[in-house]
């Protein structure tokens, strides 16, 4: 909507300046200039709360002033009948623009129906005719109140007066609002939905009585616009058209402005695309509640409950959409049932995704949903969460992010993609399946981290390593893949850690993939597995997708924990000496604990060589024949239990030391 008016009066010596004067002073002047001056209608007094600028034009203007005029003028007021088609109307219709409106205000004298059927033909924009006088104070304000309503709710881009039919446009943008209005996707707006419709346009609900009236309207003037005590898609568009011609297209256009429409029945910039800033090194994510918007769209159109969008459900999804959104690669990005279509799980990860890389799109696409409508938000703005600085998150050591980016590196056919792909569940027989053209660089999916569900982005990033962006190298954690069997693939995995990767903070882990080919001896001057300890890394991990069933996501979980912790603690021994210990990220799997190291110095480390000794073996192998021969001694159980006890004792003495050092340095 237009946030002020401005009227021109044209054609000289017609009586427009007296009735101008006449608006202010609310009498007929005794006098009248050449010209008024300029006059504002303040946004307090008008019915539609719009400032309106009146200006007036003489014959002693020059025509360029004139044609200034009513090129920024968004209304042109003309009096008097002659010459109004054969001049004025021709001239104002070339300065002015498409959004400009022609008012026609004839003087009662002057009047005949002959010259309003003359007047209506050869008029093509919208054009109210009105007979007022100023000398008679007759329809003066009520010629200025239609002028600003011409303005603000244009009849022309609604209504086609030829066919008497509401045109296509806005056909299509009213059926776009009663499909996001029908919250359970029957076709059918029902009470409930018309009353949630009428408190969302015009902040009030309709009595059930008035609810009957309306359906009984359309039930006399159509069969079908009314199904089962509820309102149809045909019976809303009728009720529009009837408001249209009754001159009530105030009704329509409100409802339209409400869900985002401009004049032009366009979808304004700043409802698909509100003001959302990002500080740097903070991520975007979506809410809790979103999350359950998402669901419930997803629920309406899952018509057959088998929680998974097929090719029809998901068109009829997004016919809301100017367009369809999603490429048959999305298919190949995230989860999808073993017909090709997107699971319940896929469709929360492709906009998880979209969150995450492009939280511009995002926010426009919850627009043609109307998420700001349904959740009764402000703007879309309220989908998203902005996380915190990943420096605080490493500072407190703990993070409250939920999606976490994985980039993956590696020489061309090291088994990027088929990694990828095995994150999906698919093996490598359905990854053959799939065209070449339609495969993505990008792998969503959820993982769970001690019991947490957490999404895991893959990035499959380009082999070049000369080339490497700074998006290629923000994440969380790098994934290095090399093809066991090829004896030059390794290298590249070695070159890219040491020149970007050696003194940076992020989590790195070597993939050798295709573990179910034999092992080719690698060229590079280390082994991967020297390579590893060298550089104290984990040593590398085993995968394959040449599996019968879907490949194991062990890794990914693993990849997801490192992203989450990658956080360093020091513990204090009573030896008289600190050690700085790094963690070791240890993986629950079938209830066996599982290192990724062999560093021999960490948390893990230690309670595994305890656990190994000789002495734990010792005591251990006589508790067995104990419980299983019972021919152990009683001095040898008692040896034992002290032994076994001793060793409990020392592990507990040492948590108790390093809590108590750590508490006395706070205080110091």
């Amino acid at each position: 909507m237009k946030e002020q008016i401005r009227t021109a009066g044209v054609w000289p010596k017609v009586g427009k300046t007296s009735l101008i004067m006449s608006l202010v002073s609310e009498e007929f002047p005794d006098e009248v200039p050449l010209r008024a001056e300029e006059i504002t209608i303040p946004a307090d007094v008008t019915p539609e709360r719009v400032p309106t600028h009146i200006v007036d034009y003489s014959g002693t203007d020059t025509c360029t002033s004139l044609y200034d005029e009513t090129h920024m003028a968004c209304i042109a007021v003309l009096m008097s009948m002659p010459q109004v088609t054969s001049h004025w109307i021709p001239l104002i219709n070339e300065r002015t623009d498409k959004d400009s409106r022609c008012v026609a205000s004839c003087q009662v004298f002057k009047l005949t129906v002959f010259e309003i059927c003359i007047l209506l033909n050869k008029v093509m924009t919208p054009t109210f005719l009105m007979q007022c006088s100023a000398k008679n104070l007759k329809n003066i304000s009520e010629l200025f109140y239609y002028a600003q309503k011409a303005v603000l709710h244009p009849t022309g881009p609604l209504y086609s007066p030829e066919d008497k039919e509401m045109k296509p446009s806005c056909i299509k943008a009213l059926t776009r609002i009663f499909k996001i209005s029908d919250l359970d996707n029957d076709g059918i707006l029902n009470d409930n939905e018309l009353n949630f419709f009428q408190r969302t346009c015009f902040n009030i609900p309709l009595a059930p009585q008035a609810l009957e009236d309306v359906k009984n309207v359309v039930r006399k003037n159509m069969s079908d616009g009314v199904k089962d005590n509820g309102l149809t898609l045909k019976g809303f568009l009728f009720l529009h058209t009837l408001f249209i011609q009754r001159g009530r297209h105030e009704t329509t256009w409100t409802v339209l402005r409400r869900f985002g429409y401009d004049d032009d029945l366009e979808l304004t910039q700043e409802y698909l695309f509100p003001l959302l800033k990002i500080p740097p090194d903070c991520t975007t994510e979506l809410n809790h509640n979103t999350y359950l918007f998402l669901q419930s769209v997803f629920d309406k159109h899952d018509k057959d409950r088998d929680c998974a969008l097929s090719p029809d459900e998901l068109k009829d999804l997004f016919k809301v959409f100017p367009c369809m959104p999603w490429g048959p690669d999305v298919n190949n990005t995230v989860c999808t049932n073993e017909q090709g279509w997107i699971t319940y799980q896929g469709y929360l990860s492709q906009w998880t995704l979209t969150t995450y890389l492009d939280v511009q799109r995002c926010l426009e696409y919850l627009g043609y949903l109307g998420y700001s409508i349904i959740q009764e938000q402000e703007s879309q703005t309220a989908a998203v969460t902005i996380t915190r600085n990943k420096r605080i998150d490493l500072q407190k050591k703990q993070t409250q992010r939920s999606v976490f980016r994985c980039n993956v590196l590696g020489a061309r056919g090291s088994g990027k993609s088929g990694f990828l792909q095995a994150f999906l569940g698919r093996n490598l027989a359905r990854q053959k399946r799939i065209r070449e053209d339609h495969m993505s660089y990008y792998a969503m999916s959820t993982t769970y981290v001690y019991g947490q569900e957490k999404y895991l982005l893959l990035h499959e990033v380009l082999p070049d390593f000369e080339f490497l962006s700074e998006a290629d190298l923000v994440c969380d954690v790098v994934c290095l893949v090399y093809d066991i069997s090829n004896p030059r693939s390794f290298e590249y995995c070695a070159k890219v850690y040491k020149k970007h990767f050696l003194d940076s903070k992020t989590p790195c882990v070597i993939i050798a993939a295709k573990s179910d080919l034999h092992e080719a001896r690698q060229y590079y001057s280390l082994s991967p597995l020297d390579f590893c300890r060298k550089h104290k890394l984990h040593p590398p991990q085993m995968f394959t997708c040449n599996t019968d069933e879907a490949p194991s996501k062990d890794i990914c979980t693993k990849l997801t924990t490192m992203a989450m912790y990658p956080f360093g603690i020091q513990l204090s021994w009573s030896c008289h000496m600190i050690l700085t210990l790094p963690v070791c990220v240890c993986f629950c799997s079938h209830a066996k604990l599982r290192c990724m190291c062999s560093c021999n110095r960490c948390t893990y480390c230690i309670c595994h060589n305890l656990l190994n000794s000789e002495l734990v073996r010792s005591v251990k192998a006589k508790l067995y024949s104990a419980v299983l021969n019972r021919h152990m001694t009683q001095a040898d159980l008692k040896n034992s239990t002290f032994w076994l006890r001793a060793s409990v004792g020392a592990t507990v003495f040492a948590v108790l030391g390093f809590a108590m050092y750590k508490a006395l340095l706070k205080q110091r």
